[in-house]
């Protein structure tokens, strides 16, 4: 299998000339992302749960409109998310920060519906700000179930001395007073055995205070549009909950959920060099453009790619920055990799546009979509000089 087979074998699994991209770029393919929203439109219309974007996970404000037809608005980590979500979203804007300044809660206050806080001393701190803003804005707190769920340290919202929310044993007479509701997050690309057993916990340290409350947050970390997850136990837990306490709004915020399997990195291979065995050099780059690679880490698929000796090349493939641990990792392909050739990974729209940084000045990948039918590719956005040089000063 040459280039030309490499090609073909990649608009085959896409279904669109990655040849007509530029390179590097994100493709966020618009025929997937409908897919994941008829699913969380159904999770929605069957459990009663509203969803929410989580900005942190996907922000390509170009693809809103298609979004904005199936959830009912976005969530917001702090100011900026939070007006970008007013302006390109619509619908309920929420917001949550471990803690706010006082300018940016000036900001926030112009925009969020919602707003989480993360322990008592910052609702205490803002209330009368909260309560003189113009607009009603419906306040809650954050809270710690100490019910860890997950296997990876650094997304465990739960683990001992963790910073992200509040512990039943930490509330004080008069905490939730003027509160509207609670918001756990605790879960990281998980099924809903996980939101269960989560929920269980919830409810036995803060069932007592639901009565007086208007809704509770789920957060994020559902994976509810991979393939295998719990759809009907997601729904028939909600559904109970909601049963339980119907005066209640429940909310579900993923993130990675509304963009999974729906984008591609496209690269192209620079050069080949070698220190025992050969290392190709793309246009690409872990630490830049796909840093979970290396904090998670985790080690994305390529199409027509394998593990090193399952196939009868192997290369390992390094970006362009001069971090030396620039790697993505080591793969195997049926033919030996020539410069030009165009590679593709997959599974690339969601924590990674928002997670990209310009180390090196190494420009950002171009963002392009996929229209659904006619499969035509277009280019939303490209960065260049400019782009770099108005971050620094």
């Amino acid at each position: 299998m040459g280039a030309v087979d490499r090609n073909a074998q990649a608009v085959e699994v896409c279904g669109f000339d990655i040849q007509t991209c530029p390179s590097p770029a994100y493709v966020v393919d618009d025929a997937r992302l409908e897919r994941n929203l008829e699913l969380l439109a159904r999770v929605q219309a069957e459990s009663g749960a509203k969803i929410l974007l989580a900005l942190k996970g996907f922000a390509m404000w170009d693809t809103f409109p298609l979004v904005s037809r199936y959830l009912v608005g976005t969530t917001a980590s702090g100011q900026d998310e939070a007006r970008l979500g007013a302006e390109t979203f619509g619908g309920e804007v929420h917001c949550y920060s471990p803690a706010f300044t006082v300018p940016e809660m000036e900001v926030v206050l112009r925009y969020a519906d919602h707003l989480s806080f993360n322990s008592p001393g910052q609702w205490h701190y803002f209330r009368q700000t909260v309560e003189e803003a113009p607009r009603d804005v419906s306040c809650g707190l954050r809270v710690n179930p100490e019910h860890s769920t997950g296997e990876v340290a650094l997304y465990d919202p739960c683990a001992p001395g963790s910073r992200l929310g509040t512990r039943a044993g930490d509330l004080r007479p008069g905490d939730l007073e003027g509160l509207d509701g609670l918001h756990f997050h605790t879960l990281c690309e998980q099924d809903s055995d996980a939101l269960e057993a989560t929920l269980d916990a919830f409810e036995t340290k803060f069932g007592g205070y639901l009565g007086g409350l208007r809704w509770v947050n789920f957060g994020g970390g559902h994976h509810i549009t991979r393939p295998g997850y719990d759809i009907e136990r997601l729904i028939r837990v909600v559904r109970e909950f909601k049963a339980r306490y119907p005066h209640l709004e429940v909310y579900l915020e993923p993130g990675e959920a509304i963009a999974l399997n729906t984008g591609f990195l496209v690269a192209t291979v620079l050069d080949i060099v070698d220190n025992d065995g050969p290392i190709a050099i793309l246009d690409t780059s872990a630490t830049a453009h796909m840093p979970d690679v290396l904090e998670m880490p985790y080690r994305p698929e390529i199409i027509g790619g394998a593990y090193p000796g399952e196939k009868a090349h192997t290369y390992r493939l390094g970006g362009t920055t001069c971090l030396a641990g620039d790697v993505i990792g080591d793969y195997a392909f049926d033919a030996p990799l020539e410069i030009g050739d165009r590679l593709v990974f997959t599974d690339m729209a969601h924590y990674t546009m928002v997670k990209t940084t310009t180390f090196n000045g190494i420009r950002l990948p171009a963002i392009c979509r996929v229209e659904a039918t006619s499969r035509v590719v277009t280019t939303v956005k490209t960065f260049g000089y400019e782009d770099y040089r108005q971050r620094l000063s």
